[in-house]
């Protein structure tokens, strides 16, 4: 229905619907309104990550000791390879997707089901990657000890380089058992036993006399440290976890009340227990938008393949989930930024 505003000389029409603004069709136009409001969920979420990272700023995971796994390479320490080949899959997908969306335009029904595929195939081999890297963390590789007041205690030779509690912890045949709701009072539960008790690992530190503790506090060191250190490879970034003596390492191990194996939601072996909240979370809500677009591909695919676009005359379709492809790729960007990167 058309709207007429009527002024003292002439009758004028406003707009009715019919035309489109700015050539922008009705799904195009719906698909910019969700990318902008996803955005600032996203938005939302990087900031309560900035703001929590920064204040607590002085035990926040380094990390490059974090992500510092690659497949079929057990033991290497390669910091950021992965994450870094992950992010070049997934850009490479927005590529692939451009040139499908350029050969709709041309109405090329076979290029346009080739650069899909290619598309699809990158978007599989980022969802399997993160989820290989979310195994890698929740399984961590050396384990720590938390103490009764929540600080993280980790393991160190004389060179500062990490040991894992499977090196030195040592067995003592005591009787475990887990916590059942069941068994306790107002419904508490625990998660699965760990590896090794406190007191094994109590009883291997103390008989390996050239173990340190290192713990999760961070502090500036300089250029020469960060040159003669065996644990920071970016000369660019001195920054060190502080060693504490002998003395003082078996003081801090008094204290332990909890032995750390991987991350969860409660705690974790690597630092600030929010930050594998918010990895969890922004890297997993990310994850669920790129195997959303996989799905919504592969619908788009499969309709290309039987030409339903070929009959419309129009692939607008594919430029549309194009669209969506393109603001993965980018909050993806802003993801890498500021987990990997800062």
């Amino acid at each position: 229905m058309k709207a007429t505003v009527t002024t003292a000389n002439s009758e004028e029409k406003t707009w009715g619907g019919g035309n489109e603004p700015m050539g922008a069709s009705y799904g195009k136009l719906m698909m910019w309104f969700f990318i902008m409001s996803d955005a600032l969920t996203f938005s939302g979420f990087l900031a309560a990550y900035g703001f929590s990272r920064f204040k607590f700023i002085e035990t926040w995971p380094l990390a490059d000791e974090v992500f510092n796994h690659f497949p079929f390479m057990h033991g290497v320490d390669a910091p950021m390879y992965y994450v870094a080949l992950m992010t070049f899959i997934l850009i490479f997908s927005s590529v692939t997707m451009v040139l499908a969306v350029d050969a709709g335009h041309q109405m090329k029904k076979n290029k346009v089901v080739v650069y899909m595929f290619l598309t699809i195939i990158g978007g599989l081999i980022f969802v399997g990657s993160q989820a290989w890297e979310w195994k890698n963390f929740i399984k961590g590789q050396y384990g720590a000890i938390e103490t009764t007041g929540g600080s993280l205690l980790q393991f160190v030779d004389k060179d500062g380089k990490r040991v894992a509690l499977a090196d030195f912890a040592a067995t003592l045949h005591e009787e475990r058992s887990q916590l059942k709701r069941s068994d306790a009072t107002w419904f508490m539960s625990e998660s699965s036993l760990p590896s090794y008790s406190v007191a094994e690992v109590q009883a291997g530190f103390k008989a390996h006399l050239e173990l340190l503790i290192r713990t999760e506090v961070i502090y500036e060191g300089s250029a020469e440290e960060a040159k003669n250190s065996t644990i920071n490879h970016d000369l660019s970034k001195v920054k060190f976890k502080t060693v504490l003596t002998r003395e003082e390492s078996e003081l801090r191990l008094a204290q332990a009340a909890h032995v750390v194996e991987g991350a969860n939601l409660i705690r974790n072996e690597y630092g600030n227990k929010l930050f594998a909240d918010f990895f969890f979370f922004i890297t997993g809500f990310h994850g669920f938008h790129v195997f959303s677009g996989v799905i919504i591909n592969i619908i788009i695919f499969f309709n290309v393949l039987l030409g339903t676009y070929e009959r419309r005359g129009s692939y607008e379709m594919v430029e549309k989930v194009g669209l969506y492809w393109h603001f993965v790729d980018l909050v993806w960007v802003f993801v890498f930024t500021v987990f990997y990167l800062v």
